[in-house]
């Protein structure tokens, strides 16, 4: 038997999360640094699985299968394709900055009441280990069943994230805070649970047809022609499992969740929404709804990019009118999910590879100017745009970082979303043109919204309130360089991603049976 990183790689942040829970309330700093020895351990065990995985071997490789529940077929069936451990490793990347830049996200619970029983500190950092330990197994999930469990736990320890240790820089005073702390959390988890109340009755549906919930078994019985489904029974099964990841994701008009969610939560958890959670909606599109439903999926495509574009351009457009940087942030997010979403529905192998890699390159550049927003709001003690300004001339470091995470968040060419944002645009332009024509206007209005909150917070004069603002620490620095290195590394050489991410498209592409359109010039000889 061969040693089974996959489950190591889940169960060291469980394991993290458990410990570091059970640290006396006296140990906070141990507990800080457990947390981050746990998270940077589980980055070397995916570091592993990304060295030992071939691009070139099985479609799923290091997988793991163990019966669980077996009177109703469940099993713990674990593997990765190149899709999936794209994504566990930056998962796994991603938590240790989270948890650096949150270091003294607790501390004003602690202050506030010293001698509680609970204890603040330990809770928040052993909640995003277990989001850790729930997202990355869930990459590795090969079983709908195992996944299904994993796509609604997560929801749980993100809840309390939201709700018991959200921003406190809110105009309206600590009461007001924590109303919209609580109404953030709540619409979170109901908006997740109805998703994944209707997912389940597809999931219990596939059982009935299928007989496993095994994705290799109901794979191998489509191909010898042994599980047939009628098209409407694929179709209504198909739309109950997109229905919810359209949900995670988040696409329009299932969206209203997000916003709510990442302003009220701090910078770090905001990231965990966004870069972290919010990828195993758009992962499970191409795991689940691609390969368990082809022709559905197929039967949807035009609904689901028109859904795609109003995305793009409705989540660009509200961003240009936001107020709250954090809430601008989150708007561009929705835009961006747009353009993963049509690229995994235009059903070429350069906008799946596109929207995997955007996947990836959404994550670091999000993290990055959602991380350096969350140190400007810290020392200004506001979210509002109209309360900063000259920053640039105060803290220079701070101003730049920003800067480079706006560009990426834009799409610059020479940053990693570039890559991402062309292969999507090609791919779409090659078999629907005109969506790929409307869908280039998020460009330009993202070009808008980050360059006038980089003028609006960073140029001008300098405000009052600004005045004696500090630059970024030896900690934030630590954060954010070498988010910023993988943004201009990845921007001129994608390869290494590509060689991996390009494998596992070709058999999505083979399972929905399409071809890419052929050019109509042939290239020179």
């Amino acid at each position: 038997m061969s040693f089974p990183y996959l489950t190591v790689a889940a169960a060291l942040p469980a394991v993290g999360a458990i410990a570091t829970a059970a640290v006396p309330a006296a140990r906070r700093t141990f507990a800080k640094w457990l947390a981050l020895g746990f998270s940077l351990a589980t980055l070397a065990v995916a570091a592993v699985v990304l060295a030992l995985f071939e691009p070139g071997g099985d479609r799923y490789q290091l997988t793991e299968s163990h019966a669980w529940i077996k009177d109703f077929g469940v099993r713990y069936e674990l593997g990765v394709d190149g899709i999936g451990v794209v994504l566990m490793a930056l998962t796994a990347l991603l938590i240790p900055f989270v948890i650096l830049a949150g270091w003294h996200d607790a501390d004003p619970l602690e202050e506030a009441a010293p001698n509680r029983r609970w204890r603040p500190t330990q809770g928040f950092f052993a909640l995003i280990l277990m989001v850790e330990a729930m997202v990355i197994l869930s990459f590795e999930a090969t079983d709908v069943f195992l996944f299904y469990i994993l796509f609604e736990a997560m929801l749980i320890p993100m809840y309390f994230l939201i709700g018991g240790f959200g921003d406190r820089a809110h105009a309206g005073g600590d009461e007001a805070a924590a109303t919209q702390r609580s109404y953030a959390a709540v619409k979170f988890l109901l908006y997740n649970l109805v998703g994944g109340l209707i997912m389940l009755a597809a999931v219990i549906g596939l059982y009935v047809v299928a007989g496993t919930f095994s994705l290799s078994e109901i794979a191998e019985a489509r191909a010898n022609g042994s599980l047939t489904m009628a098209t409407s029974t694929e179709r209504w099964l198909f739309l109950g499992f997109f229905f919810a990841f359209a949900v995670k994701a988040p696409l329009w008009p299932l969206h209203t969740w997000l916003p709510n969610a990442m302003g009220e939560a701090t910078a770090p958890v905001a990231v965990l929404i966004t870069a972290v959670v919010d990828k195993v909606g758009t992962f499970a599109m191409l795991r689940f709804c691609l390969q368990l439903f082809p022709e559905a999926s197929k039967w949807a495509t035009p609904v689901v990019l028109v859904l795609a574009l109003i995305s793009i351009v409705y989540g660009a457009l509200l961003a240009v009118g936001q107020r709250d940087i954090k809430r601008l942030i989150a708007y561009a997010s929705i835009s961006h999910f747009g353009f993963i979403i049509m690229g995994i529905f235009a059903m070429t192998s350069q906008g799946q590879s596109g929207a995997t890699l955007y996947m990836v390159n959404h994550g670091i550049s999000t993290a990055a100017l959602m991380l350096v927003a969350g140190f400007l709001i810290t020392r200004r003690g506001s979210r509002l745009i109209a309360d900063y300004g000259g920053v640039q001339k105060v803290a220079p470091v701070l101003a730049g970082t920003f800067l480079i995470g706006g560009l990426a968040t834009l799409s610059l060419p020479g940053l990693s979303p570039f890559v991402s944002e062309f292969l999507v645009l090609v791919g779409t332009f090659s078999r629907y043109p005109v969506v790929g024509i409307i869908a280039t206007s998020g460009i330009v209005l993202a070009a808008l919204y980050v360059l006038v909150l980089y003028q609006r917070t960073m140029t001008g004069p300098v405000k009052a309130a600004v005045q004696g603002m500090s630059d970024l620490r030896v900690r934030e620095l630590v954060v954010v360089t070498p988010l910023i290195a993988l943004l201009l590394f990845l921007g001129v050489y994608p390869k290494p991603l590509t060689d991996i991410v390009n494998p596992a498209v070709k058999h999505t592409m083979s399972d929905v049976k399409k071809t890419d359109p052929k050019p109509e010039v042939e290239a020179a000889p």
